[in-house]
């Protein structure tokens, strides 16, 4: 799967967006880190990037509990780097659902309930991705165990991205400005 170039105007978007969101208002001004969920949500613009996580038959997999089974099933070339991409894929995930769509969550089942698992499990995934990660991986173990540790501020800093972006599109008359 091809990524997005680094010269996009959507990377520059957002960028700027998760910068103006972490440092301003969320009081996160960690470049590691906006630079980490820039590259996220730039990345989950693509369908195959937001559902990489596929059963053996290569059907897309949207269930926390059916993304789990697949370190079961799947042959990487290595466990712990199967285990560190699920672990990051789930984490990643929860957090771009629970922090950019919450309403998407609370539309299926119990809505409270599902909101708590996807903090809870997304929390859990970066953590296992902290010890699975070293500190000379891109990106370290270091950044895996903050966005664990400051879940919750992350989810609360995507929400304000995305209201600054719809603020945006509505300005443009349904256009970006960019």
């Amino acid at each position: 799967m091809e990524s997005i170039r680094r010269d996009h105007p959507l990377r520059h978007l957002f960028s700027g967006l998760v910068e103006q969101a972490f440092c301003a208002e969320v009081g996160m001004c960690d470049p590691a880190l906006t630079s980490y969920l820039a590259d996220l949500l730039v990345d989950f613009t693509r369908v195959d990037r937001l559902h990489a996580i596929r059963n053996a038959q290569g059907k897309e997999l949207e269930q926390i509990a059916l993304m789990l089974s697949v370190l079961l099933d799947a042959q990487p070339a290595t466990k712990l780097e199967r285990d560190r991409c699920v672990y990051r894929q789930i984490g990643d995930y929860t957090l771009f659902w629970a922090g950019v769509y919450p309403e998407q969550l609370r539309r299926s089942g119990n809505p409270s309930d599902i909101l708590l698992e996807y903090v809870s499990r997304g929390k859990r995934c970066y953590a296992i991705v902290s010890e699975l990660a070293g500190e000379d991986d891109r990106p370290p173990s270091s950044m895996f165990r903050h966005l664990s540790e400051d879940f919750e501020h992350c989810l609360y800093g995507l929400g304000l991205v995305r209201r600054d972006w719809e603020r945006q599109v509505g300005a443009a008359g349904g256009e970006l400005l960019y």
